[in-house]
């Protein structure tokens, strides 16, 4: 027996903990150093210019869809097949989300679709790779580019990812990441916005500080604190995260093979399960892996899906549903009417997803225990049938 296994964990340490401490007696705590290297340093890796520091994914992909001058009349499509903050951005600058249903092998937009989706009031795409596939990204630009607007790249799950030997974060005119703890890398809370454009990250930059201007280099900043040339919010990213995430980024490598090493563990143990259908990766995609992500074949359902969840937390393993479907929550339903079968390919596939224990310092005992327990309750619920 091991002991319980949770659904995520950190993966922090000495280094972590010896830069925070060092931010802390600098007495410098907001906009410092280690903000500015943190930037660099996930820019460098998305193969970007620009990198600016947020408090959020969230905030980030609304920073990003603000700086575009998107807000009401405006259509953004995106995917129901996400968490649902990548649709509500859309709602905070007052624009319309316009979904368009998901391909059952990536669980990414299906490109047809998207393409066919545009029209008069559509000023941008909001492209997720969803559970960190980036599969179709190259084609969602190449789209954007045809139409002339733009994609912005919602990479909040694929930091160290590439498809078509790109880099994640690389593909849109925008891409943000989150460092949420379930992420490859974390700062407890906060994101990044990487983009080539320098325009765009600047004011981004504002907008994450109040709407202050952002001088020029070698301008002086005398007199900018308490002046606000936009509307603005605090979304700034603080001291003692940029400094975890610094630590973070520099043994990324050493995070990601970790992921790796597990997923491949669980693909291994559980590609003979017929009862399951495994993440698919496109020959050309590196996975850095955010999650793994199972879902019941074809046949099964979200009754059986939640009694096998239900069971694997009364045997201490973690497991839970990704994603349910935005389209559904009671706010879309309310505001848009959307109802059951609007987009069947989402929903069939969200109804059946398990999303297992997942996380860098997984032992190969704890893999086995999940292993077998999710074996057995399959056994179980296919007997039941």
């Amino acid at each position: 027996m091991v002991d319980e296994i949770p659904l995520s964990r950190p993966d922090v340490g000495k280094d972590e903990e010896r830069l925070v401490l060092e931010v802390l007696r600098s007495g410098r705590l907001s906009q410092g150093p280690y903000l500015e290297e943190f930037e660099s340093l996930v820019a460098e890796r998305a193969g970007c210019r620009h990198g600016v520091g947020v408090s959020s994914g969230t905030d980030g992909l609304h920073l990003v869809l603000r700086a575009l001058g998107i807000g009401p009349g405006d259509e953004v499509i995106t995917t129901p097949f996400s968490f649902v903050a990548s649709s509500n951005v859309i709602l905070m600058v007052g624009a319309t989300p316009k979904f368009v249903d998901i391909c059952p092998s990536s669980l990414n937009m299906d490109p047809e679709r998207v393409e066919a989706a545009i029209g008069p009031r559509t000023k941008a795409i909001l492209a997720v790779e969803a559970l960190g596939n980036p599969t179709y990204m190259d084609a969602y630009a190449a789209i954007a580019g045809r139409h002339e607007i733009p994609l912005v790249e919602d990479c909040c799950e694929a930091l160290g990812t590439t498809h078509q030997r790109r880099r994640c974060g690389s593909f849109g005119r925008a891409g943000v990441f989150g460092f949420y703890p379930n992420k490859q890398i974390t700062t407890g809370e906060g994101g990044m916005i990487v983009t080539d454009d320098e325009h765009l990250a600047a004011t981004c930059r504002s907008l994450r500080n109040q709407g202050r201007p952002i001088p020029k280099p070698g301008e002086s900043t005398l007199g900018t604190w308490l002046a606000h040339e936009r509307l603005g919010y605090n979304a700034r990213l603080d001291e003692m995260r940029a400094a975890v995430g610094v630590a973070q980024m520099r043994r990324l490598d050493s995070l990601i093979e970790g992921r790796q090493r597990v997923a491949r563990a669980y693909l291994t143990r559980l590609m003979h399960r017929s009862e399951l259908t495994l993440p698919t990766v496109d020959e050309a995609t590196d996975m850095s892996w955010f999650v793994f992500v199972v879902r019941l074949a074809a046949g099964w359902g979200r009754e059986e899906r939640d009694r096998i969840i239900a069971s694997l937390r009364r045997h201490d393993v973690g497991a839970s549903d990704y994603f349910p479907c935005i389209h559904l929550q009671p706010l879309y339903r309310e505001l848009f009417g959307y109802k059951e079968g609007s987009f069947p390919i989402a929903e069939s596939v969200s109804q059946r997803t398990i999303a297992l224990p997942f996380y860098t310092q997984m032992t190969d005992r704890e893999i086995g225990f999940v292993v077998q327990t999710l074996e057995l309750m399959l056994v179980r619920e296919g007997m039941s049938r």
